[in-house]
Formats: C-alpha cells, structure tokens, sequence
C-alpha cells in the first residue's frame, strides 16, 4: 500500500488547498476547463480549455521556514496549444478545444505531453532556459546580421545567464488521420507509440513519424445506416504493450491483444452487463452509454464510468462488474427533464487513487463522490469557493430525496446542472485531488499533507 493511502473515510480529512481561475462572473466559454491531467511525478498538473491553451502548474519546493507551504501548485507554463481551423472540402469549424492532455514519463531535463482537439494530436516539449549565447560571429547582438568585411577577428561566443524562461515547442503534429472527433488518446507503456480513438477508429502511432498511422479498430459499417453503437474511450494497458481496451455506447467493453491480428475487430475479451429488464426505459440505452475507461495502476481491473454508475471490472470475468457505485441514483427520477436539458449526455471521467483503493468521479452541483473500495464507504464533496478559506475541512454533503430535509441537506429539485464536475485529476502517489469545475481548478489534499 501506498504510504499516505488509508481507509479514505476513517483516516482522511480531505482540506481545501487552491483555487486557480477567476469568479465566475463575465466566464466566457473559451475558459472553461476541459481537460486535468497529473504527470507520472505528480510534481506537474496540466489543464486544457475550450479555448485550445494549456496552463501547466509545478508544485512548489518546501522551503524550511513555511512546511506548510509544500504541496502549492503555481503556473509554470501557459502556451496556445490549437487554434480554431476550418474544413473547406465539410463546410466544418474544428474547434479549438482540448479534449485531452496525456504526459509522457520524463527521460531528461525536459518535459513531453501530447495534447488532442478534434482532429489533431500534438506532442509539445517543455523545456526550461537560464542561460543565453552571447558573441556570435556573424550577427550583432540584437540578431542583425553583420557585413562580412567588417568582421576582423574571431570571437569564441560565451553563455550568461538570464532569467529563467519556460519554452513550450511543438515537436510533432500528427493530423489527418481521423474523419470524426477524436475523443481519447493514450500512452503505450513501450513509450515508442500512442493511440488516438474518434467515434468508429482507432489508430496507432508511432512517436517518431507524423504523416502515417496504422488503423488498429475499425467498427465503420459499410452502409451507416447499420451503425449501431460507437466508440467513447480508450486506453492502453499500463504494463503489456500490446493490450488495449475500448468501451462503446452500448455500454460494452471490448478488450484487444494486438498481436492476435493486425487489425483487432475481433476482441479477446467482452465485458457486458446483462440489463435487468424491470429497470428498462427510454432512457436505458443512453444512460448505459460508458464515457470513461480507465485501467487500474495494477493492470488487474477497469473502472468504467456511465450516466449513474460507475463500475469496477475484474479482466478475469467478463459477465458483469466485480463492484458498482452509484453516483447520483437520486437522478433516475429526472432523466426526463435531464434529457430535455441536454445534460443526459455530459460525459463525465473517472480516477482511481495511486493504490487503486478509491474511486473518484464527478456528478452536478460541483459535487465530486470517491468510492472506498475496501470499506464500502462513499463521500460526497463540494468544490466551491464558499469554504475556499485555507486548509479548511471539506463537510460531506448529502442530498434529500424525498420527505423531510435535514439542515445540513440539499433538496434534488435545487441542484444546478449547469455547475458539473466532468474532469478530475488524482496525485499518482499522494492524496492530493484536483477537480475542474466550470472555468476554475480547484486542489484538495489530506489533513496529514
């Protein structure tokens, strides 16, 4: 077990730490927070927006006359990571939003990420610079070049140092290889290729070349009209290379040896959960729709995410889920309105914990649950700026669902649906949690921190 990682319930307080973004007043869309991602250190937290910009937070030092200070992320890098484009052969504006940032494990000095919009995939190195070349031969120090019959002797150029400067270059740009939207992108543990999933492919790509992919799923049905489910994530395997999973929204999970064939339209494993048929409804199908699959660190489990659940998965039972914790089961007497509202659609993620003994997920209201595996416990959180006062202790929130509302409780027909927490991020070896909520980035992290 992790050193840090308790029973959540019993051992960890769970205290307000930052909050980046302004208030919410005048928050245009660009703003709005649309992907979180932690590196392998957890030292850097990246985010993503609509507006196609990446911010990068680095954790602060501990210094010795403020311990208390260890654990404060502040901005590191900001860069325009996508602009908006435009489809002349479709008549169609790509946007310019982030749908995901995956970092790559660090090799050297540098630091590497691959960011996605709709259509384009790329890998940005950020690097950082304290020092400049001065004393070059052929060019004044303002970078003009000089008249070569002036130059009368040789100058050996030196490097002095200068404020230190964070460079974010694009490194690949690896496009035109999906006609839908791109909606996941993930590392290979060879750390040589990558795959990135739209709507019906999945391709395969190598870091080094940027004009060729190889498609490695194809669930496109020669006429469309026979479509009948599609892709909504996918990931590698965190330890064999060569293993992949992709969930689709008919609820199904489809596991993928790649060196069963080249192209893997035949799944090694399919995960399903037989549908009770006393709960089906109109809503059924959409609600079973799986908007986020995420590997357990171990390599053992999948954790899945649908409209009201989320599900752990043993690879070895393929039949029906292992565990199943409910979100927001309070919601499946609203479906109706939430349909009408367009919410039934969001697509919300999942994280485990760096010992995969919790589950954290988000619902509305900015409210965020986490799931004790071991205990069978379960929290629920706010992110909001009310109790935003430092190490302030996060109070559980409960919602009323019928008859008499307790003072600490929230009614279901006074939850706002337009503050939803789809993004969340986990430290990989510490409890600290950062939950994107509209257009702010807020960090949590245990009393003991």
């Amino acid at each position: 077990m992790i050193p840090g990682f308790g029973n959540l319930m019993q051992d960890v307080l769970w205290c307000f730490s930052q909050v980046k973004g302004t208030i919410d007043i005048g928050v245009t869309e660009a703003d709005i927070i649309s992907t979180v991602e932690f590196n392998h250190t957890g030292e850097l937290l990246a985010t993503g927006d609509k507006g196609g910009r990446v911010v990068i937070f680095q954790r602060e030092q501990e210094s010795k006359n403020q311990p208390h200070r260890r654990g404060e992320y502040n901005v590191y890098s900001t860069f325009q990571s996508h602009e908006p484009e435009f489809d002349y052969l479709k008549s169609l504006e790509i946007e310019e939003k982030i749908n995901k940032i995956r970092w790559l494990p660090q090799q050297n000095a540098a630091y590497f990420l691959l960011s996605t919009n709709d259509k384009t995939v790329k890998l940005w190195k950020v690097s950082e610079r304290d020092k400049r070349p001065e004393g070059y031969n052929l060019k004044d120090e303002d970078g003009r070049f000089r008249d070569p019959s002036m130059i009368t002797m040789l100058r050996v150029p030196v490097l002095r140092p200068m404020d230190l400067m964070v460079e974010a270059t694009p490194r690949r740009v690896f496009a035109n290889a999906h006609t839908y939207h791109i909606n996941s992108i993930s590392v290979n543990s060879d750390y040589e290729t990558y795959m990135s999933a739209d709507d019906l492919r999945i391709n395969l790509w190598n870091f080094e070349i940027t004009n060729q992919s190889f498609n490695i799923v194809d669930i496109k049905p020669a006429n469309m009209e026979e479509l009948t489910e599609v892709i909504t994530a996918a990931e590698f395997h965190p330890n064999h290379c060569n293993t992949f999973v992709y969930s689709s929204s008919k609820g199904t999970i489809r596991l993928c040896d790649m060196r069963a064939s080249a192209l893997c339209d035949q799944h090694s494993k399919f995960f399903e959960e037989p549908e009770d048929p006393s709960n089906r409804s109109f809503f059924s199908e959409i609600i079973s729709s799986i908007s986020d699959v995420k590997f357990s660190h171990s390599g053992r489990y999948i954790m899945t995410r649908d409209y009201l659940t989320v599900k752990v998965w043993d690879l070895n039972m393929e039949n029906r889920p292992i565990e199943t914790y409910q979100v927001h089961d309070y919601l499946r007497s609203k479906l109706c309105s939430l349909y009408e509202n367009d919410c039934i659609f969001d697509k919300f993620e999942c994280v485990w914990n760096g010992s995969d003994s919790v589950i954290m997920t988000g619902s509305y209201n900015n409210f965020f649950r986490m799931f004790d595996r071991n205990t069978k416990r379960d929290v629920t959180l706010e992110a909001s700026r009310e109790n935003s006062k430092p190490r302030a202790i996060l109070k559980p929130r409960k919602v009323c669902v019928g008859g008499k509302r307790r003072k600490d409780e929230i009614s279901v027909d006074s939850l706002d649906f337009s503050k939803k927490i789809l993004h969340t991020a986990w430290h990989p070896s510490e409890n600290i949690i950062a939950v994107a909520a509209t257009n702010n980035l807020y960090i949590f992290q245990d009393k003991v921190n």
